[in-house]
């Protein structure tokens, strides 16, 4: 399983960015790709998952209504488009799958692949 994720970068609050994740190597039928970001100093928080066979998704309430999920199919490609970012928002973010993830979509433990994450810059 491989993930590279493209896409951040510096941006001003209220802004948006989409960040991409390249998915090989997965089985597609079972997997779940997260979107998970860390902060200096803080703990690893969720922030979004997509189920890649009927593709329902998942928000961390921080994300809900200000960051969206999708996927492509045909380019095994993940993204996560994010609006109205605040510097709240800045840290790494990683994109992560996982075979064994239903239900506990927030739970970073249960990805077992992960990519090397981007960094998000938001200035006030």
């Amino acid at each position: 399983v491989h993930l590279v994720e493209s896409g951040g970068g510096l941006v001003q609050a209220g802004g948006s960015l989409r960040l991409s994740c390249a998915a090989s190597g997965i089985n597609y039928r079972t997997y779940v790709v997260g979107w998970f970001r860390q902060a200096q100093g803080k703990e690893r928080e969720f922030v979004a998952a997509i189920r890649w066979t009927g593709g329902s998704t998942y928000y961390g309430e921080f994300a809900k209504g200000r960051f969206t999920i999708s996927r492509d199919d045909a380019e095994n490609m993940v993204y996560l488009q994010m609006n109205n970012l605040k510097p709240e928002d800045m840290g790494v973010y990683a994109c992560a799958a996982g075979s064994n993830v239903a239900g506990y979509y927030s739970d970073y433990r249960r990805y077992t692949s992960w990519g090397q994450g981007t960094q998000v810059t938001v200035s006030s």
